[in-house]
């Protein structure tokens, strides 16, 4: 059998590999039922959605055939590195800055990832993204999210 495309064999290898790592990881958990979910039920279904979607993606690649065999190209580390640095620093600025400090930051950093960052663009987006966020998660779900830094008090 021949690869005809190397990206969408390598990305769907990856996303089956992945969607069964999470699909079984998951089921460590309860399962529970379709009307009362346990913790293993989301996880498990988005992990076989996952391979399967993967699986699509691997038989396009060994069955229509693409120019050139549409070869991996060289691994994009600027990108990688600062869209793994945003999560990071999400991760660690949340429950320090709050949620009005810690997305404009975050999404301003994510943006810089990109080649055609414009700060307009960066900020317009750090400010929608943060007050659909708190309308989302914190107004609406009621979820215990910091809202504003540790020194003003939530």
């Amino acid at each position: 059998m021949k690869i005809k495309s190397q990206r969408d064999f390598f990305s769907g290898l990856m996303f089956v590999l992945l969607g069964l790592t999470f699909a079984w990881a998951s089921t460590e958990y309860s399962f529970g039922s379709s009307a009362r979910p346990g913790p293993g039920y989301f996880p498990f279904g988005l992990g076989v959605l996952l391979a399967l979607l993967g699986a699509l993606v691997l038989f396009k690649a060994l069955t229509i055939e693409s120019e050139g065999g549409d070869p991996i190209g060289a691994i994009a580390w600027r990108p990688l590195l600062v869209i793994t640095a945003a999560i990071v620093l999400f991760g660690l600025c949340l429950p320090r800055l709050g949620l009005v400090m810690t997305l404009p930051m975050v999404v301003t950093l994510a943006a810089a990832a990109g080649d055609e960052f414009r700060w307009r663009d960066a900020l317009l987006n750090s400010v929608l993204l943060t007050l659909g966020s708190w309308v989302i998660f914190v107004w609406g779900l009621k979820l215990v999210i910091p809202v504003w830094p540790v020194i003003f008090g939530n």
